[in-house]
């Protein structure tokens, strides 16, 4: 299977997502991500022991705690702080770890995988579900919103 074909698969297949260092700040990357995944039809887990809800979802203080079963472990951490939430999310059963855009961890990376797990790394969900699905124009995201306005940053 090539690499865009997987990442097709894991997206249609799995829509339960437990997003780790999900800000509540919507200015924050994990946020904008998260939100257009849960308007595009995925359940949102936020995973972060300073919030007790974000987006309208509970939020829970690490990977051990979410009730019932969890498909994918999106982890935006700082990469040497992958390996507990591999570890979590292996004892949890999930079936994906994806680390977000500039997220390489290769050991962690053999460790889900010799447990079955799939691994993306160094891609955003919410760009590769776009890309794959139809959300990205010419400016990069289709925002929804009909304007004869011309972005400012647009040049010819």
């Amino acid at each position: 299977m090539t690499d865009i074909e997987a990442l097709r698969c894991i997206l249609q297949k799995y829509k339960r997502i437990a997003v780790v260092g999900l800000s509540a700040d919507w200015s924050r990357p994990s946020y904008f991500a998260a939100k257009y995944m849960l308007d595009h039809g995925f359940e949102i887990v936020p995973v972060n022991p300073k919030y007790e809800e974000i987006l309208g979802q509970k939020c829970y203080p690490d990977l051990l705690s979410i009730p019932g079963s969890v498909d994918v472990v999106d982890l935006f951490q700082k990469t040497e702080r992958i390996p507990p939430f591999v570890e979590d999310a292996i004892s949890i059963k999930a079936k994906v770890i994806w680390m977000q855009l500039g997220i390489v961890h290769e050991e962690a990376a053999a460790t889900a995988r010799s447990a079955g797990l799939e691994v993306v790394m160094d891609r955003c969900m919410k760009i590769e579900y776009a890309r794959l699905f139809g959300g990205l124009n010419t400016i990069g995201v289709n925002t929804g919103i009909i304007s004869a306005r011309r972005p400012r940053f647009v040049v010819r």
